[in-house]
């Protein structure tokens, strides 16, 4: 069974694959940020709970060492017990002891296989819990990448449009009022009176420069 975490990123890819792509876009899409903090914040509350689950698989590792030890504790504690009854005979004490030894070692080595095959089950969890832990923040990594991507492209695109319409809108207003060295120059030209017609040559020049269009 998928736990809440894997649920709700599997909303997160079936909401972000119904989204719809940016006008000129087969990347971008356009994502409601409602909508994704919602999904955040239930994976803000669900987190902790799962690293909980974690952190109560990796403290099992120590009871079932302890567990272990305590059965190891008691084979030995028996073999001891087993050792004491054979030795109390004098007359068997030399079989006792070799007896005893056979039972102390079979004991030790049972208690190092249980310590040992514990350690490796206990181990095995750990990193079991550790991948899957792993995995997850890492998926909500890339989630929260893909959306900050998303978001600072539309910002630029958004700052990159205002600037083309900041520079229209001082074009047009240099054209309303331009500089007041112009309008100088364009009232001077304007002020010079036209030259006294000497000559039919003369009298055209005039008139073709009367009929300039002169800006003021």
């Amino acid at each position: 069974m998928s736990s809440k975490i894997e649920q709700i990123i599997e909303e997160i890819e079936d909401y972000v694959s119904e989204c719809k792509y940016q006008t000129f876009s087969s990347k971008n899409i356009i994502v409601d940020k409602d909508v994704l903090e919602e999904f955040l914040g239930e994976l803000r509350m669900k987190i902790p709970s799962e690293l909980r689950q974690c952190q109560s698989i990796i403290s099992n590792r120590e009871n079932i060492l302890s567990d272990a030890q305590a059965k190891a504790d008691e084979i030995i504690a028996q073999a001891q017990i087993q050792t004491n009854e054979l030795i109390s005979d004098h007359q068997i004490m030399l079989q006792a002891y070799a007896r005893a030894n056979e039972i102390v070692l079979s004991a030790t080595n049972q208690a190092q296989e249980t310590i040992d095959r514990a350690t490796g089950e206990a181990n095995a969890i750990r990193q079991s819990a550790m991948d899957y832990t792993d995995e997850q923040l890492r998926t909500i990594e890339a989630i929260l990448t893909h959306a900050i991507d998303a978001q600072k492209s539309r910002n630029d695109a958004l700052l990159t449009n205002l600037q083309n319409c900041l520079d229209v809108i001082v074009a047009n207003r240099l054209e309303l009022n331009p500089p007041q060295e112009e309008v100088r120059v364009a009232e001077a030209q304007a002020q010079v009176p036209p030259a006294a017609p000497s000559a039919p040559g003369a009298q055209k020049v005039t008139a073709d420069t009367a009929d300039l269009d002169i800006p003021i």
